[in-house]
């Protein structure tokens, strides 16, 4: 495999937050000593309902310590910065590049054209957004920054976080399709984004994204990667000493 040709691709999981979280560190670090490929793509889901919050985010209301002392929702940490993301029924997408544009704002605009590509296709044009990043709003969706895709009436489809190291990327999106308007009610005091997804099924969208991603890096090779028993054992580490889900009400 050339360092340059080959993207990894691992299949879909549904997993708890830990887990999910660390698979993506898992991929960052892989990148730094595996020179046999030069980017990595999955798409994932959450067991159960979770919220995200990102790693600079100290403070935690207490509606949501009320929600996760009742069982109603489950809290993890990123490690990418941006605010708290609800996944509840969504599709979530890890994006590891080993030679990103340095500038953050030339990233954005290339790690989010495959998104537009794909969502072209099923039917729904997508925007970046243009609001500067609010320090005090603790709900991604309730922004629309450069890391956000939005439709034509300003409904944020997609929202995305960055986490770089040594030089390289990791960025991780959360693509909504049906919330639960009740529990974005109960997390965030607000109804979610009207969003107008044509496809329902999930697998549908990821082979429409996939093949999105392939025609905007169409030098690139995609790699079907099976994570071995090393991999999972490293991986469950990685949870460990960095995942583990909030649990302090």
């Amino acid at each position: 495999m050339n360092n340059r040709e080959v993207v990894l691709y691992l299949n879909p999981l549904e997993l708890s937050g830990p887990e999910q979280m660390a698979i993506d560190l898992f991929l960052l670090e892989k990148s730094f000593t595996d020179h046999n490929f030069n980017m990595a793509i999955r798409f994932y889901t959450w067991d159960g309902d979770w919220l995200s919050i990102g790693k600079n985010q100290k403070e935690l209301p207490k509606e949501w310590l009320k929600l996760l002392k009742n069982e109603q929702l489950k809290i993890v940490r990123r490690p990418s910065g941006g605010k708290a993301v609800l996944h509840s029924r969504g599709l979530t997408y890890a994006l590891i590049w080993k030679n990103p544009p340095r500038n953050k704002k030339e990233s954005y605009l290339k790690t989010t054209q495959w998104l537009k590509y794909g969502f072209k296709k099923a039917g729904v044009d997508l925007f970046l957004g243009t609001e500067p990043v609010k320090i005090s709003n603790s709900n991604c969706f309730s922004t629309s920054t450069l890391a956000d895709l939005l439709d034509k009436d300003q409904n944020k489809h997609i929202g995305s976080a960055q986490y770089w190291r040594k030089g390289h990327l990791l960025q991780h999106g959360e693509i909504l399709m049906e919330p639960s308007k009740k529990l974005w009610k109960k997390v965030f005091n607000t109804d979610p984004p009207k969003i107008k997804n044509k496809i329902k099924d999930k697998g549908k969208l990821i082979n429409i994204l996939k093949e999105s991603f392939s025609k905007t890096w169409p030098g690139l090779e995609m790699f079907n990667y099976k994570l071995d028993k090393k991999d999972k054992e490293k991986i469950k580490h990685l949870s460990i000493d960095n995942f583990n889900k909030i649990n302090h009400f």
